[in-house]
């Protein structure tokens, strides 16, 4: 192998994409209460990410650029709670797509494992609003960390649809990218390398994750009912059911495009698509 004739431990790029296309398969195959759980877990794990970047976009005298970047890189503590501790991500299984595209899972095994896992992660990523929001924390750095959470769903409920979608596909291109390459290592430490990068991109470039904004737009919500101050914050009025509805679809439509189509359809392409002859390329 080339990882072998250079001496890299990583896998190599066709070594990911064999390894994708199996973990794909193993994935439809978790029994669906293990399935259920873990997804609660990464929906959660995804809030506790986006958590920690509410606390620093709270910070009003930190400079735009440095807010953005800290921010994203506290987020990725949820893609990497995910990857080492286990969860099922519904960002990141649109990987499945390369099964998918080799015959290895039928068209029906991956959207039921779309649908359970997305359900799932909006259970998790809810009920940590929830715990989050009775717990006080929103009063941090007298209320501004409350303030900046209700800011930050009024924010996404007001995208226009077409702009949300765009930033689900951009999203979820850099989140595919990192869930790829965290499977190039062979280690913990490889992985949180692999995985930093590109999340903290996406967050600073404030592109749309459908599983975060399962958490940040029902907080903002909340705290904006629990405290009159927070009510009148402009934009309040937006954080309704009906446009947290309308961001949902937009941005889960464009994370699928991101992660099944741009990443996993073009490694399958590029990688294991069966030659004119029948023979697997190189």
């Amino acid at each position: 192998m080339a990882s072998d004739l250079f001496g890299h431990d990583a896998f190599s790029p066709k070594e990911i994409a064999l390894r994708v296309e199996t973990i794909g398969v193993a994935k439809t195959q978790i029994p669906l209460l293990s399935q259920a759980m873990l997804g609660v877990l990464a929906g959660a794990f995804i809030g506790l990410g986006a958590l920690g970047a509410n606390l620093v976009f709270s910070d009003p005298q930190l400079p735009f650029a440095a807010s953005r970047l800290l921010g994203g890189l506290a987020f990725s503590l949820g893609l990497v709670l995910v990857s080492v501790a286990g969860a099922e991500l519904f960002t990141g299984n649109n990987l499945l797509a390369m099964a998918w595209a080799a015959g290895l899972l039928s068209t029906r095994a991956v959207l039921r494992n779309w649908l359970i896992v997305c359900a799932t992660n909006f259970v998790g990523g809810i009920g940590l609003a929830a715990l989050v929001a009775f717990s006080g924390h929103l009063a941090m750095n007298n209320g501004l960390v409350g303030a900046a959470a209700v800011a930050t769903a009024a924010a996404k409920c007001e995208l226009p649809f077409l702009s949300a979608f765009l930033k689900g596909v951009l999203c979820n291109l850099l989140v595919c990218m990192a869930v790829w390459m965290a499977f190039a290592g062979r280690s913990v430490i490889d992985k949180v390398v692999a995985i930093v990068p590109p999340i903290t991109a996406f967050v600073a470039a404030g592109f749309e994750h459908s599983v975060a904004n399962m958490y940040v737009i029902p907080l903002g919500w909340l705290a904006a009912r629990l405290d009159p101050g927070l009510a009148d914050l402009p934009g309040a009025g937006s954080i309704t059911l009906a446009n947290f509805a309308a961001n949902l679809a937009a941005v889960i439509l464009g994370n699928l495009v991101g992660g099944s189509v741009l990443v996993a359809l073009v490694y399958w392409v590029i990688y294991l698509r069966p030659a004119k002859d029948g023979a697997s390329e190189d």
